[in-house]
């Protein structure tokens, strides 16, 4: 493994452009008329318990393009601007009041959380969600999403699911520092999901030899002792992928991977699942928007 590859100050700046170069979202919709909801009272309702998934049978990319996309925001650091941040960086930073508002906006308009084995129970068999499902992502390991982001979706009822980066647990960063695997595992007991985001970055594009090993075999190894569950769930760094790395995945057990806004693949829409970013400029008004025009 390459010990050395990213420095501190790299893997910060890496984590500041976060995980793709333009944040804006995709208007995109997938066909289908309806999404099969059940009611829920409250928003914790919805994240327990986690439908089982082991004995579902993976249906046809028609199937699953034809089903609504539920909403899946990404999020990156949250924490307050400073002055030396730049103007693409703050694209992927939400100062702490406003993502605590956005929150308080998703539930105050009726949002229910899910977790990746409702997503795939609904995307392979039609599954009932609850009324006006949304996921919530978190990616990079920044300390930011335990100490602010956990204590505020809590508030509220709401799960969500952390996609970690090895390289960086437990580290201190010049601009960012990172959680710990005690914090990842708290998060894990918590009903959270953990999820893979690579050892440290690298373009799953660019993957050929002892990449596959070193991107995705080691970290899954790590990330399975740290939280004692599967990694089933995967998300591409800077949300880039191509269809020839698929087969690499699905050969390790993961079942569905997460790119960011642009068209899922017409051959494998599990493992190309759509996120937007949400932007550290936008108002909970315009998240609530951009939700309701890119799904």
């Amino acid at each position: 493994m390459r010990k050395t590859f990213l420095s501190l100050l790299a893997a910060s700046l890496i984590l500041v452009l976060g995980c793709q170069s333009k944040s804006q979202p995709s208007a995109t919709q997938a066909g289908g008329d309806s999404t099969a909801n059940a009611q829920a009272t409250s928003p914790a309702a919805a994240t327990t318990p986690q439908t089982a998934s082991g004995n579902i049978k993976v249906a046809d990319a028609k199937t699953i393009l034809a089903r609504k996309q539920v909403p899946i925001l990404c999020y990156h650091q949250v924490r307050n601007w400073k002055p030396t941040d730049g103007k693409v960086g703050k694209d992927y930073i939400v100062e702490i009041q406003n993502f605590k508002d956005q929150i308080k906006m998703l539930a105050d308009s009726g949002y229910h959380t899910i977790l990746p084995d409702q997503l795939y129970a609904y995307l392979n068999t039609g599954a009932p969600l609850p009324s006006k499902p949304i996921m919530l992502t978190f990616d990079d390991t920044d300390l930011d999403q335990f100490t602010v982001v956990r204590p505020t979706l809590q508030k509220y009822g709401y799960k969500a699911v952390y996609f970690i980066m090895t390289v960086s647990i437990g580290k201190k960063g010049k601009f960012v520092d990172y959680m710990s695997a005690d914090q990842i595992k708290q998060l894990a007991a918590e009903g959270n999901v953990i999820g893979s985001h690579t050892y440290d970055h690298k373009n799953f594009k660019k993957y050929a030899g002892k990449d596959w090993e070193e991107q995705l075999d080691k970290p899954t190894k790590k990330l399975e002792e740290i939280t004692g569950k599967k990694m089933t769930e995967f998300a591409y760094p800077f949300g880039l992928w191509n269809a020839e790395g698929i087969p690499e995945l699905k050969k390790r057990g993961f079942r569905m991977a997460f790119q960011l806004a642009t068209k899922r693949d017409e051959k494998d829409p599990l493992f190309t699942i759509r996120r937007i970013i949400a932007s550290g400029y936008w108002s909970p008004k315009t998240l609530s928007n951009s939700i309701k025009n890119s799904f």
